[in-house]
C-alpha cells in the first residue's frame, strides 16, 4: 500500500502526533511516555516562545488508514547564526520498522528543509537543549528517563541505510552512590569556598528559590554556550522553563553555589527522583490519576535519582566548584537510600564533565547519537 504523508495542521492532528509515540511503544518495558499535554505545549506555536525564532513542520505517515510514523522538521535561526550553518533539525520522530514509511517521512522533511534554503538535516534534536535529543544507539535494554528518548534498535539501522552519519554522540552513566563523600572532595570543597568566596545555598520553602530561578538559567546559558548545538535561551524561554520546572523540583535535591560578593549563581546542581515508573503508570496523562503516581514518585524515597542539570560558570570550570555540589548532594542521596544516579546525556567529547565521575563507581550503559546528512 502507498504511504500517505499528511502535514499536521489542527489541534486534533497534533494530539494524534503526540500520542503515536505512546501507542508505538505500548508494552515496551524500557520506554517512558512523555506527558501528552506538556509535549503538545512544546509543539504549539502559540504556547512555546521558541517560535519567536523558529520554524517547524509536523508530518504523520499513514498506511492502510492508520498512523505508522511521525516526524517534526525545525529550523532554529539563532542557532544557525551562532554556529554559522544552514541546518534544519528533525525530531519527535517515531516509525514502524518499514523502509517505505521511514523514507517517506524523511523525504517530506528534507523537501521542506530544502525549500527553506537549508543544506543539511541533523537530529534528533528539539527547539532547545532542554527538549529531547539524541537517538539511542546502544543500551536498548535499559530504561529511559524523563529527560531522554527511547527508541527501538531498528531506528539507527534505518538512519545508516538512508546515508545519515554521526554528528555527535552522548554517553550516559549509572553512577553508584558511595557510602560517604570522598575525603578528597571535602578538602577541595573547603579550599574552593574560601579561595573564590563561594557559598552553598539550600532551600526549605519554595518561595526561597524563586529569586534564583532566572539566575540558574542565565548561568546555564554561559555554562553550556560552547557545547554542541547549544543556543542561549531568551528571556521569554527562561520564563517559560522556570514556570514549567521550578514548581515540580524537590528542594533538598537542589544545590546552588553563589558568589558572596554579588549573589551571582556560580554553579548549580538539580537532581530529581527518577520518574520512569510513575510516567509509565500515568500513560502520558495527569488525569484522572496520573498526577498521583507522579506526586508519590517525587516525594517518596527513590532508589534512583536523575542528575537533571548541572552547570558551572566558565570562569570556575576545572577549579573544583563541582565538588561543592557533590559534597552537598551525596549526603542527601544517602539519606534517601538511593542506589545510583542517572547521569543523563553527556557529550562524549566533553571530557571535563565525564572526569567528575572518576572518584565514583560508574557504568556506561547507554549511548545516543545526533545524525547528519547533507541535503
Amino acid at each position: 500500500m502507498k504511504i500517505e504523508i499528511k502535514e499536521v495542521k489542527t489541534e486534533k492532528e497534533l494530539r494524534l502526533f503526540v500520542k503515536f509515540n505512546i501507542e508505538l511503544y505500548r508494552g515496551c518495558p524500557y520506554h517512558v511516555p512523555t506527558l501528552i499535554d506538556e509535549e503538545i505545549m512544546t509543539l504549539s506555536r502559540d504556547k512555546n516562545p521558541s517560535f519567536e525564532d523558529c520554524e517547524a513542520v509536523y508530518y504523520l505517515a499513514y498506511k492502510n488508514g492508520r498512523i505508522v510514523g511521525r516526524i517534526a522538521g525545525m529550523i532554529v535561526h539563532r542557532s544557525n547564526t551562532i554556529w554559522n550553518q544552514k541546518h534544519a533539525r528533525f525530531g519527535f520522530v517515531d516509525f514502524i520498522d518499514d523502509a517505505e514509511v521511514v523514507d517517506a517521512l524523511f523525504d517530506a522533511v528534507t523537501a521542506w528543509a530544502r525549500e527553506k534554503g537549508m543544506t543539511a538535516l541533523h537530529g534528533p534534536m528539539g527547539f532547545t537543549d532542554l527538549d529531547h535529543e539524541g537517538m539511542l544507539i546502544s543500551g536498548f535494554d535499559q530504561p529511559a528517563t524523563m529527560a531522554t528518548i527511547y527508541n527501538y534498535p531498528y531506528y539507527p539501522e534505518h538512519m545508516a541505510r538512508m546515508g545519515f552519519g554521526k554528528d555527535q554522540d552522548w554517553k550516559e552513566y549509572k553512577i553508584y552512590i558511595p557510602d560517604g563523600v570522598p575525603e578528597k572532595h571535602l578538602r577541595i570543597g573547603k579550599i574552593v569556598e574560601q579561595k573564590y568566596g563561594l557559598k552553598v545555598m539550600k532551600f526549605k520553602k519554595r518561595k526561597e528559590i524563586w529569586p534564583y530561578a532566572n539566575k540558574i538559567f542565565t548561568t546555564l546559558n554561559e555554562a553550556y554556550a560552547h557545547l554542541y548545538g547549544f543556543t542561549p535561551l531568551t528571556p521569554k524561554q527562561i520564563e517559560y522553563y522556570v514556570k514549567m520546572y521550578i514548581p515540580m523540583l524537590r528542594l533538598n535535591l537542589i544545590t546552588i553555589i553563589v558568589r558572596e560578593s554579588d549573589n551571582a549563581v556560580a554553579g548549580f546542581g538539580i537532581s530529581m527522583p527518577n520518574l520512569t515508573n510513575a510516567l509509565r503508570k500515568s500513560k502520558g496523562s495527569l488525569l484522572p490519576f496520573g498526577f498521583i503516581h507522579l506526586l508519590k514518585a517525587l516525594y517518596m524515597k527513590p532508589k534512583v535519582v536523575d542528575l537533571y542539570l548541572i552547570g558551572v560558570l566558565p570562569e570556575y570550570r576545572n577549579k573544583g566548584v563541582n565538588t561543592l555540589l557533590f559534597n552537598d548532594l551525596i549526603p542527601e542521596y544517602i539519606r534517601l537510600g538511593a542506589v545510583y544516579a542517572e547521569s543523563n546525556p553527556e557529550l562524549e567529547i566533553n571530557n571535563a564533565v565525564q572526569a567528575q565521575w572518576d572518584y565514583f563507581r560508574r557504568e556506561h550503559h547507554k549511548t545516543r547519537r545526533a545524525f547528519i546528512k547533507q541535503i
